[in-house]
């Protein structure tokens, strides 16, 4: 069973949103990636060793450690504000 961390930001980002629809499918997202946390999209740089699935018009960041087998949901953000 995998470990779930949702950071604090990712919890009040995900309370203020009002579309019923949208948050239904973040929720059905952060399932998928719970099931395969490898899902999301690799990132490099500065933000390596985080993970990202696209939402239109946003993206979910998370940070998979294979080593602990735990997830950590960072953040929901407007791709336009990266």
């Amino acid at each position: 069973m995998v470990d779930i961390e949702y950071d604090e930001f990712f919890k009040k980002k995900f309370d203020k949103i009002k579309d019923e629809l949208f948050k239904l499918k973040v929720k059905k997202q952060i399932r998928k990636i719970i099931e395969l946390p490898e899902t999301g999209k690799p990132m490099k740089h500065d933000r390596k060793g985080t993970r990202e699935v696209y939402i239109p018009p946003f993206r979910l960041s998370y940070a998979y450690i294979k080593e602990d087998n735990k997830i950590i949901f960072m953040e929901l953000y407007h791709k336009d504000e990266q």
